[in-house]
C-alpha cells in the first residue's frame, strides 16, 4: 500500500527525490557536502541548518549523507582533515629554522581555509553562544596544531610539548583575527602579524629555561 502511494505521487508530480550524483565517489560526495555545509553556514549560520538542508544542497537524500556524515558535527571534523591534510602537503626546506617552518605551515593553513573565510567568520561568532562547537572542535584544533609542530620540527612530547602546543595555538589564534579582516590580495597584513607573534613567542621561549632542551625552542 505504502509503495503504491509514492508512486502515485511521483507519477503526479507530488515527490522528487534530488539527484543523488550516482557516479560520484564517496571523496567527491564529501568534499560537496564539507562545501555546501559551509556555504549554508555563510548564509544562515550553524544553528539554523538542519541536516536536511545540507542534504538538500549537496544533492543527496537523507540516506546518503547519514551513510558519511551521522551528524552535523561530523562534517566539521571532516572538514578540519581535509585543512590538516592541505596543510602538511609539500615538503619543507630543511635549511629552515623550526620558526621559518612553522610561518610556511601557518601560512598553508590559511590559504586552504580562503575559500571558507565567510563561514569561518560566522562560525566563531556563533561559538560564543554555541558552546557545543568548541567543545567538540577545540581538541581537533589543539591536535592540529600538534601536527604543525611535529612538521616543523617542535618537541611536542611531555607537559613542555602540551606547553609549546598551546604557545602554537596562541600564535595562530592571535593572527586568525588579523586574516578573517586581511583584504590585501598576497595576505600582507597577516604575514606581518605572524612574524611579530612567532618573535614574541621565540622571546618567551628563550627566556623560560625548561623549552631549551633539544633545540626545542619554538622557533630555534
Amino acid at each position: 500500500m505504502a509503495a503504491r502511494k509514492s508512486r502515485k505521487k511521483i507519477e503526479k508530480g507530488e515527490a522528487h527525490a534530488p539527484a543523488t550524483h550516482a557516479g560520484a565517489s564517496e571523496e567527491d560526495s564529501t568534499q560537496r557536502i564539507i562545501d555546501a555545509t559551509m556555504d549554508l553556514i555563510a548564509g544562515r549560520g550553524w544553528r539554523n541548518i538542519a541536516l536536511a538542508d545540507i542534504a538538500a544542497a549537496s544533492s543527496l537524500t537523507l540516506a546518503q549523507l547519514y551513510a558519511i556524515f551521522p551528524s552535523k558535527l561530523a562534517v566539521l571534523d571532516a572538514f578540519e582533515r581535509r585543512i590538516n591534510e592541505k596543510t602538511l602537503e609539500g615538503s619543507l626546506d630543511v635549511e629552515d629554522s623550526v620558526r621559518d617552518r612553522l610561518f610556511e605551515l601557518i601560512m598553508r593553513r590559511f590559504d586552504a581555509l580562503a575559500p571558507y573565510k565567510p563561514a569561518l567568520r560566522v562560525l566563531l561568532n556563533e561559538t560564543v553562544w554555541d558552546p557545543t562547537i568548541a567543545l567538540y572542535t577545540g581538541p581537533r584544533f589543539l591536535n592540529a596544531m600538534r601536527w604543525i609542530g611535529e612538521a616543523a620540527g617542535l618537541e611536542t612530547a611531555g607537559l613542555g610539548g602540551i606547553l609549546r602546543i598551546n604557545g602554537l595555538a596562541a600564535v595562530y589564534l592571535s593572527t586568525l583575527r588579523v586574516w578573517l579582516d586581511d583584504d590585501t590580495p598576497d595576505n600582507t597584513r597577516t604575514m606581518a602579524a605572524l612574524d611579530r607573534a612567532l618573535k614574541r613567542a621565540e622571546l618567551f621561549v628563550r627566556s623560560v629555561p625548561a623549552f631549551r632542551r633539544r633545540g626545542s625552542a619554538a622557533t630555534a
